[in-house]
């Protein structure tokens, strides 16, 4: 099955799924004919074509009332042309920048700058993904007054208009982005975009019809527009930017018919390929449809698509998130269910020859046509930000009450069958606990298991030390050897003197999410000994506490793995015990037996408080889940031997502060970066610990608003910067390269570089990662 192939047919699953529960729809075309009609009766429209279809078949279509009624009426017919307007954004720019990028020739990553120098002088954090998904910041169009003229002129204010706001951080739908879009389509492939697409696009889709500057012989089926200036206008382009462009442009301009849009559309669902020849790639599909906007934003947005925005009213009240599509100023929308692999294209010239509303007529128009398509009103699931979960309405469910059982609870139900016989090695610490309370070793003595070693990682049985060397030990209940893995010189693995007596190692511990947090790589070191001696492992799986969701970069450089780094994942994976071990164990080609034992109930978007489990402190400093939250950004700089954050006080890693900080001064800089989820306050305190131990120093407090917005290694990277801008010199970045992980980073922060730039740069890492992490999922991406 293809990539794009699963990706619709999860979708039709869900609507099938849905369907089947539902009464049969008792919707019909009449009813769709019926709305149009009274609209026109209303004066809201002169008329209207609608296409309704799936690849290779026409559902309805029809046309409706008139195409002009100034300054004489004539009738709409099918093959009617009409000024697409913003519907260029995506048939036209979109197609041909992600063309470009399946060739290599455009990176989403990359700061416009790099494809078009003189934008912003020179001086840009924007990239072309922020264009495409309009979080540039840049403003909803340039100037028209005073009046100007000409194509050069149009891209010359493009280039040089001021954002509004910072990089990602709003949606703000702009004509600008498109327009710089296609400036860069021209300097890439060395063509404007209307000779670009013509001739990579729409010939080749058969889309006879659609292009810029339609030719005079076609005016008399072009729907007229708008009067103004007191003239109709009449196979020119609506858009006045565009107009004054000279009828070319990256955000409007295109003209095109429902036949030739069904085309379109047809391609799109069939992964990529109309008409016989394949225009795009499957893959490319997938990603240009798929949410590409920051992920903490409630506005949803693919790669010039839109998905789930205050623009979706075109989807109506059924077709679910993840369908996708875009309308256009002029009167034009196009939406695209992958569910049921059926389109809705609905064309009117509603601004002819005033302007007037025709919203409530596309919602309406695409509500019909969903139930004629088989779609149910039900709730369903989004792929693509993970776990994120909308039902009817469109509302965000991202709490829930569960009672979740942990691999031990589960392998526990059933006697813990699996290790008797064995002689067991159990490697675990306080966290290691069922949902009763009792611990794991007393629950396996007591199904009768022989437990013969206990081995603890850093922070011992107790999870009580905060030291390098820990000691080998006894267990107090049961007087099982306790091996401590955490002992300075060693290799902090299992010795073979260690696992002389034992037959069969289980791992049983509390992680939080983090690649520098150790318990993780005290299992790899495990696993790999057990690998050396074919002893088989098991996991005992449990959550992580701050969701399977988000994942963050930097990944880790390959000459930059260590104890605190032990494996080629980013810093918030997304994943949890088991399915790191499972990554570890393929990746790492071992062939020894590993058996993880799942949880039952966890889903990827939950945080610990929704587990219906008891927080116990998975090390000493980290006492609650908002520490949990902050720890892989905040960490970041840890290995700082000036720098304090928050050991020894009752906040670890929610406060930061050192002798040379003024809280004031970094609290205002930091809140003026409008980081998302968390603003910040100036303190002082004095730790009982650590770095300053006895010393009052100033810092400030994190304060965690929103934590589904809360991006902590971008908090990581705002920290770092705003530290180097205000103090520069303080830190030593290079002493933390091991916890980064990533040189790169590390430079970026010495060379003081905008922190969404930086981020930006770990995107391409990154995506590749949740494409390579996919195989190992136990809990599936909904």
């Amino acid at each position: 099955m293809t990539r794009l192939h699963s990706f619709f047919c999860s979708w039709a699953l869900c609507a099938a799924l849905l369907l089947a529960s539902s009464p049969a729809s008792a919707v019909t075309v009449s009813d769709l004919d019926a709305a149009i009609e009274s609209e026109i009766a209303s004066g809201t429209i002169p008329g209207a074509v609608l296409w309704i279809g799936r690849p290779g078949e026409v559902l309805h279509r029809r046309a409706y009332g008139n195409r002009q009624i100034e300054p004489a009426r004539a009738p709409m017919e099918l093959d009617t042309i009409f000024d697409a307007a913003s519907l260029t954004k995506v048939v036209a720019t979109t197609s041909a920048v992600m063309q470009l990028w399946e060739q290599g020739k455009i990176r989403l990553g990359d700061p416009v700058t790099a494809y078009l120098p003189k934008f912003q002088g020179g001086k840009s954090d924007i990239t072309v993904r922020d264009l495409l998904t309009h979080f540039s910041g840049m403003r909803p169009d340039v100037d028209l007054k005073p009046v100007w003229s000409g194509e050069d002129t149009g891209i010359a204010l493009a280039m040089v208009d001021k954002p509004i706001a910072p990089p990602g951080r709003r949606f703000i739908y702009s004509d600008i982005n498109f327009i710089l879009l296609a400036e860069i389509v021209r300097a890439v492939s060395g063509q404007r975009v209307d000779q670009y697409t013509a001739e990579k696009v729409f010939r080749p889709l058969g889309m006879k019809d659609t292009g810029f500057l339609p030719a005079a012989a076609v005016r008399p089926r072009i729907a007229p527009t708008e009067r103004v200036d007191g003239r109709i206008l009449h196979g020119v382009v609506h858009d006045p930017t565009t107009r004054y462009m000279g009828g070319v442009a990256g955000h409007a301009g295109l003209f095109t018919t429902a036949a030739d849009l069904a085309r379109f559309a047809d391609m799109i669902l069939s992964g990529g390929t109309g008409n016989g020849v394949r225009v795009l790639n499957e893959g490319t599909v997938t990603k240009m449809i798929s949410p590409a906007s920051p992920a903490s934003q409630p506005d949803i947005r693919g790669l010039g698509w839109d998905i789930d925005s205050r623009f979706s009213s075109n989807r109506g009240e059924l077709f679910p998130v993840g369908s996708f599509g875009h309308t256009g100023f002029t009167g034009t929308s196009l939406w695209i269910d992958p569910a049921t692999r059926c389109y809705v294209i609905l064309l009117t010239n509603s601004v002819h020859p005033h302007r007037k509303n025709v919203l409530p007529l596309r919602a309406k128009v695409s509500t019909l046509a969903a139930h004629l398509a088989g779609v149910t009103g039900q709730g369903v699931t989004i792929t693509g930000y993970g776990e994120t979960i909308f039902g009817p309405g469109n509302r965000r469910v991202v709490n829930r009450d569960a009672q979740v059982e942990n691999g031990v609870d589960v392998m526990a139900a059933g006697g813990f069958g699996s290790l008797k016989g064995k002689r067991v090695g159990l490697i675990t610490n306080h966290t290691g606990l069922l949902r009763n309370g009792n611990r794991n070793v007393d629950a396996m003595v007591a199904a009768g298991v022989n437990v013969t070693a206990i081995f603890a990682p850093e922070h011992g049985i107790d999870g009580l030390l905060d030291q390098e060397n820990i000691n080998d030990t006894r267990d107090r209940k049961t007087n099982i050897p306790v091996f401590s893995l955490y002992k300075t010189g060693a290799d902090r693995r299992p010795t073979p003197a260690m696992l002389q007596n034992v037959d069969v190692l289980v791992f049983d511990i509390q992680d939080v999410g983090a690649r520098f947090y150790t318990y993780i790589s005290t299992m790899g070191n495990a696993m790999e000994e057990a690998n050396k001696r074919n002893m088989p492992f098991f996991v005992l799986d449990r959550p992580n506490p701050i969701t399977g969701v988000y994942v963050e970069g930097p990944m880790i450089d390959e000459g930059l793995q260590s104890f605190i780094g032990y494996h080629s994942i980013p810093l918030r994976h997304g994943m949890t015990i088991g399915e790191l071990a499972r990554m570890f164990h393929a990746e790492k080609k071992w062939t020894m037996p590993l058996e993880v034992v799942a949880m039952r109930g966890w889903q990827r978007g939950d945080w610990f408080d929704s587990l219906g489990q008891t927080w116990v402190n998975p090390s000493p400093n980290m006492r609650n889940l908002h520490q949990a939250l902050l720890y892989t950004g905040v960490a970041m700089l840890e290995s700082s031997t000036n720098y304090s954050v928050g050991r020894g006080t009752d906040s670890p890693f929610e406060l930061v502060g050192a002798d040379w900080i003024k809280g004031q001064q970094l609290a205002a800089y930091l809140n003026k970066r409008d980081i998302p989820g968390v603003r910040f306050y100036p303190v002082t305190f004095v730790p009982t610990d650590s770095r300053f131990k006895g010393e009052r120093i100033e810092g400030v407090r994190i304060l965690v608003q929103q934590r589904e917005l809360v991006r902590a290694t971008e908090l990581g990277a705002e920290l770092a910067v705003a530290l180097q801008t205000l103090y520069p010199g303080k830190i030593d970045y290079k002493r933390n390269e091991k916890l980064i992980g990533h040189s790169a980073t590390v430079t970026a922060f010495q060379a003081n570089q905008d922190p969404r730039s930086i981020v930006n740069s770990w995107n391409d890492e990154v995506e590749a990662f949740l494409a390579r992490r996919k195989p190992f999922l136990i809990y599936p991406e909904r």
